[in-house]
């Protein structure tokens, strides 16, 4: 091979890596399988392919869907169940069994960054099995390839304040199963992840304003006496809650990821606020939110599908982004287009639904039956608190943020063209030669 048509094809490959890192590397999805009319995993694969998505968070460890996905740069958050957690703590035999089933056959050509050892376990009423979380997930750990994480994922429940977000702490009973828990993080290197539902703090605060806050929407902000910021949604001040609790207990700095967020696009009589219109503002704001942060935090929207076999309210069957058909229940910003880029959701209105209550520092939502729970497989949780909780800037229009999103769509365009640009000029070289 001649040099000119080598040094094009590596430009090429520089380039079409360049555009793929930029590519939100930062918004994810939740893969939730309570359901039995979900599309193949290679239609799946393909779907996600077609958005801005780039990173995918399973409950379990189905190898259909691993394997789908080897070859698409997306990255895939693994998780053992609830139930898999105590022969994972007393055996390490166990452990590296479940890696070498689920996670050595599909290297390198699927990109596994994380495994999640359950989900919500410290809130979950278990005390046994909080007690063998931490002894779970060191053998895991043992018997991982380097470069895959391991972590767990906590409710907002592990907090015991957070209005405002600076005062956020964790709960003191939990102390002797998360500093060891918080101490492994730091120790590998590894996020904390958390489920943040804004969703769930409008269910018990029913004012215009909180929705407005919840959604993304104009409002007039919430201040932090002590830190001298102004919330202007309910996302960022609970992410910021849970930093300053990491901060408290001795972990300030350890990476936060949010596992799960989102909003139901349909409810029950009683569940106020979800619908298809306010689902939409909040994973589109979301979306567009996360592309205006300087340093935005990994994010997973919950879900990509419904699952259809959830039981419990209507809304615990309405968390999807997408039909399982293919087609998209709601756009929220997500779909490639034309450019190669997510298009831009215009901010809704915020509803005029109104209600009784005061903003609360810490005020628990209704806790669902016993027998409507579902641990370990994601959505709303159990009991789940809600917590008033890194700011935008109060002073940044919504203009200038769209406005700074274009630019920057308009530059990963600019990439995505020279790289076929040059891939095509070397391909045509090798073909005259």
């Amino acid at each position: 091979m001649g040099k000119l048509p080598h040094f094009l094809l590596i430009l090429s490959a520089f380039l079409r890596a360049f555009s793929l890192a930029n590519s939100q590397p930062y918004i994810g999805v939740n893969y939730g399988e309570y359901a039995d009319n979900l599309p193949a995993p290679e239609s799946t694969a393909h779907l996600l392919q077609s958005t801005t998505i780039s990173k995918l968070r399973l409950y379990g460890a189905d190898p259909a869907i691993i394997k789908s996905l080897a070859g698409t740069n997306i990255s895939l958050i693994l998780g053992t169940t609830n139930g898999e957690i105590p022969s994972l703590a007393t055996d390490p035999s166990t452990a590296a069994a479940w890696i070498s089933s689920n996670v050595l056959p599909f290297l390198p050509a699927t990109s596994i960054s994380t495994i999640s050892v359950g989900n919500e376990v410290l809130t979950s009423g278990d005390s046994s099995l909080s007690s063998q979380l931490l002894p779970a997930m060191q053998n895991l750990k043992s018997a991982i390839p380097a470069g895959i994480k391991i972590s767990t994922v906590h409710s907002m429940a592990v907090l015991s304040q957070s209005d405002p977000p600076s005062s956020g702490a964790f709960h003191s009973d939990l102390a002797p199963s998360l500093n060891s828990i918080l101490q492994f993080l730091h120790d590998n290197e590894s996020p904390f992840m958390v489920n943040p539902y804004p969703y769930f703090a409008y269910q018990s605060d029913q004012r215009a304003e909180t929705l407005a806050f919840c959604l993304f929407q104009p409002n007039s902000g919430r201040p932090d006496p002590a830190s001298g910021v102004t919330y202007t949604n309910m996302f960022d001040a609970q992410v910021a809650a849970v930093r300053a609790a990491l901060g408290a207990a001795g972990f300030a700095g350890t990476e936060v990821v949010v596992a799960e967020t989102g909003w139901p696009y349909n409810g029950d009589a009683g569940e106020a606020g979800a619908t298809v219109d306010n689902a939409k503002a909040y994973n589109g704001n979301l979306v567009t939110h996360l592309k205006a942060m300087v340093d935005p935090v990994e994010t997973y929207i919950f879900a990509l599908y419904n699952e259809d076999l959830k039981p419990g309210p209507t809304s615990e069957r309405s968390f999807g982004l997408f039909k399982t058909d293919l087609t998209p229940i709601y756009d929220a910003g997500l779909i490639k287009s034309e450019g190669g880029a997510g298009q831009v959701t215009t901010p809704s209105p915020a509803p005029a639904e109104t209600g009784s209550g005061s903003v609360p520092g810490i005020a628990l939502s209704a806790p669902p039956p016993a027998d409507v729970c579902v641990p370990g497989r994601g959505g709303s949780t159990c009991g789940q608190p809600v917590v008033q909780n890194l700011p935008t800037n109060p002073d940044e229009s919504n203009g200038e943020v769209e406005r700074r999103w274009r630019l920057w769509k308009d530059r990963r365009c600019m990439v995505g063209m020279w790289s076929d640009f040059f891939l095509y000029m070397a391909l045509a070289v090798l073909v005259m030669r």
